[in-house]
């Protein structure tokens, strides 16, 4: 195994203290990944930051297929939200004794898109990676840290999913794993049945689900994601539960429940 993509996000974020579990055992993990010569990417989102943020200015959070319309006035905010995400992340990873790099997906161009549209604003989607960076961070032996805000054509930001720039990076690097690690342990065929955990699912299926309704809402832009990955070139692509003790290290392991997309 030479390259991992790890998303982090959802309420696996919702304590970013040093004392919190999930960052201490992430940065654990990550450094352990690197001790045995593996590259890794972590990538994260801060849904709930964001909404904090905005809640406290007076400004609505509002969704439209699991993304945030985000106009230009809550575009600020979400920069300033990913921000403090990304640095207490980062400071996780040195405490344990990974240098790491915070970056911005506007740093070094890394991140270039173009908005979805009209009805969600500064939302980018499909992602351009410019790999270089990566590289870069790599051979210099420091572990980039990205947060998903973009650049379009005319240099202004753009929110983009975590999840579809962690897809992005992983089609981009060719990576071997991509693990996705928000609050569930797997996904479920039908939403509101727990018996329904899908330990495999293939393309066709979710194609199935996206049309059903069962993939909705925050899951969607990650299912689509784990395609756009798989299909690009990525290996494999592991969805897990990142509010569990060691949950990167345990799902690459295969010992916690996970759903491994499959082609």
């Amino acid at each position: 195994m030479n390259c991992v993509v790890v998303k982090l996000g959802g309420h696996a974020l919702d304590s970013l203290a040093p004392s919190s579990s999930v960052l201490i055992d992430l940065a654990h993990d990550v450094a352990q990944l690197h001790e045995q010569g593996v590259n890794v990417v972590v990538v994260h989102g801060g849904g709930p930051q964001i909404a904090a943020l905005l809640d406290r200015v007076g400004l609505e959070s509002k969704f439209e297929d699991g993304l945030r319309v985000t106009d230009p006035e809550t575009m600020r905010y979400v920069v300033m939200a990913l921000s403090e995400v990304n640095v207490r992340i980062v400071a996780a990873l040195n405490d344990a004794g990974l240098a790491s790099v915070g970056l911005c997906g506007s740093d070094a161009t890394l991140l270039c898109s173009e908005s979805v549209g009209e009805a969600l604003d500064r939302v980018g989607h499909a992602p351009l990676v410019h790999r270089a960076v990566i590289d870069s961070l790599w051979s210099a032996g420091f572990t980039p840290v990205i947060n998903p805000v973009a650049l379009d054509k005319c240099a202004e930001p753009l929110n983009c999913n975590a999840d579809t720039v962690a897809g992005a990076l992983a089609a981009q690097l060719s990576a071997d794993v991509l693990v996705l690690l928000s609050d569930i342990d797997q996904l479920l065929g039908h939403v509101d049945d727990p018996t329904s955990a899908k330990s495999s699912v293939t393309g066709t299926e979710i194609q199935a689900m996206k049309r059903s309704g069962a993939a909705r809402d925050g899951m969607n832009p990650k299912l689509t994601a784990a395609l756009d990955a798989l299909h690009g070139g990525a290996e494999k692509i592991l969805l897990a539960n990142g509010t569990r003790r060691h949950a990167l290290r345990d799902a690459l392991a295969h010992s916690i429940p996970t759903t491994e997309v499959v082609r």
